[in-house]
């Protein structure tokens, strides 16, 4: 009896090798397709108007604001629906974050987002909110943060994290890294954060 003919597509369905390096190469292509035209779009790359670097403070205060977490509880970005953006304001675009590294988009909202919390609330109002949360909101489920009134804010690694930065693109200039120390005297951790907060999402109203 002579033997059947196995046909091509037969042969990738029986064979878990081919399966996987055939699934791979279209997941490859498709996502090229999908990536690769960011890069070179503009709204993707360029800055929304008045966009600017992170100061030497906000760069320590996003440092604490990742150190402690927050990124777990808090998302940072508007989706593009209504009911968000009637909660929070317009929703996110690229353009916003071409300063970010890496991003604080998020995916869990235990608190609010804060994409637009910038301006928001006053100094004042993220102290009392930061050292007791339920000072403010009785609700509040979110820790208290009492040591970062104590901590100083850390002078002595921003201007290489700002020259880091730089390397990745972002328009730092020698003289901006070389007073980041002094403009860092006197602060602590807690006015770093709330720099770092007053200015998300201010560009995009």
């Amino acid at each position: 009896m002579a033997q059947e003919k196995i046909s091509g597509h037969a042969k990738v369905e029986t064979s878990n090798f081919l399966m996987v390096l055939l699934i791979l190469i279209v997941v490859s292509i498709g996502g090229l397709v999908e990536i690769v035209p960011l890069f070179f779009q503009r709204s993707t790359t360029q800055p929304v108007e008045g966009l600017k670097p992170y100061t030497a403070l906000q760069v320590v205060g996003r440092d604490v604001y990742r150190r402690e977490g927050c990124y777990n509880c808090h998302s940072q970005m508007v989706r593009p629906f209504r009911a968000e953006a009637l909660r929070y304001g317009p929703y996110s675009v690229a353009g916003e974050f071409v300063y970010d590294h890496p991003f604080q988009w998020g995916s869990k909202r235990t608190g609010p987002d804060l994409a637009r919390v910038g301006g928001r609330y006053s100094d004042d109002w993220h102290r009392t909110h930061l050292i007791n949360p339920r000072d403010v909101v009785p609700e509040s489920n979110m820790p208290a943060y009492p040591w970062l009134e104590r901590n100083a804010a850390n002078a002595g690694t921003v201007q290489a994290h700002m020259r880091g930065l730089r390397t990745l693109g972002l328009p730092y200039t020698d003289e901006e890294i070389a007073n980041a120390p002094e403009d860092l005297k006197d602060k602590t951790e807690l006015d770093a954060v709330i720099a770092y907060l007053q200015v998300l999402g201010i560009h995009r109203k």
